[in-house]
């Protein structure tokens, strides 16, 4: 079979790539199961301190990524920080990829009912349809199959209300699920923790780096304990700085 013309046959999709372990997994299950002709991955970069964003890992390190898995990249870079302006630039972006033929989003969300209802209000502004290949999965099973299928990680962002700064530069293997805490979901996906993957079957080769300095972030701004009624009390976040080697 040709392959090259079976994917040209396919409906193109842009892949949001945040360069963690969910986005990893979901490209690979993408990727393996052929549904997609997967034209771009789109990561949000925090365009002053040149990182990705929320993950705060460096952008050397996602050019990296995108050289070793071999799909081009495109870089939503943040300059302001405002709701307002990431919806203009993704508008721009979602309609300049429209353009060229793409129809579909993809997205590696598993189960936040409000940020798939959010990503999907946006694409119908744009009349594209949003993917979500890991949508409802058991979140235990799905980590535990990203080890069985040696992917590499390591914890990149830690938030304080949930896992000490211990936890932030760790390795994702079968100790770390099993000793996470039982309020933390096994793929964070509540926001608990954010990884770096490094290694696995969607790169072509590894990507290497050295862990650098932990650094702590406290939120600019800190909920009312009478008007948040959470049991959650996140004061901040802890990153691990990882360097490009």
């Amino acid at each position: 079979m040709d392959t090259k013309n079976n994917m040209s046959t396919l409906p193109k999709a842009l892949f949001c790539w945040s360069g963690g372990k969910d986005s990893s997994y979901c490209l690979h299950k993408v990727l393996s199961e052929k549904q997609f002709d997967v034209v771009y991955l789109m990561t949000t970069v925090n365009d002053a301190f040149k990182r990705i964003s929320m993950h705060g890992v460096r952008e050397e390190l996602l050019d990296k990524q995108i050289e070793s898995i071999g799909i081009p990249a495109i870089k939503v870079r943040i300059k302001d920080g405002t709701h307002a302006e990431y919806e203009e630039l993704m508008r721009d972006t979602l309609l300049r990829v429209k353009a060229e033929g793409v129809t579909h989003v993809i997205f590696g969300d598993i189960f936040l009912e409000d940020l798939r209802s959010y990503r999907e209000e946006n694409l119908k502004k744009v009349d594209l349809l949003g993917v979500f290949p890991l949508w409802k999965m058991d979140t235990k099973a799905l980590i535990q199959d990203f080890i069985a299928k040696q992917f590499k990680t390591i914890t990149c962002c830690i938030n304080d209300g949930y896992l000490e700064e211990s936890w932030v530069g760790k390795e994702i293997d079968t100790d770390f699920v099993n000793e996470l805490p039982a309020f933390v979901d096994p793929c964070g996906e509540n926001g608990e923790y954010h990884t770096f993957c490094y290694d696995g079957p969607v790169f072509k080769t590894p990507i290497t780096f050295t862990v650098g300095e932990k650094i702590y972030k406290p939120l600019e701004y800190q909920f009312d304990d009478d008007v948040c009624k959470s049991p959650i009390k996140t004061k901040g976040f802890w990153y691990c700085d990882l360097i490009s080697v």
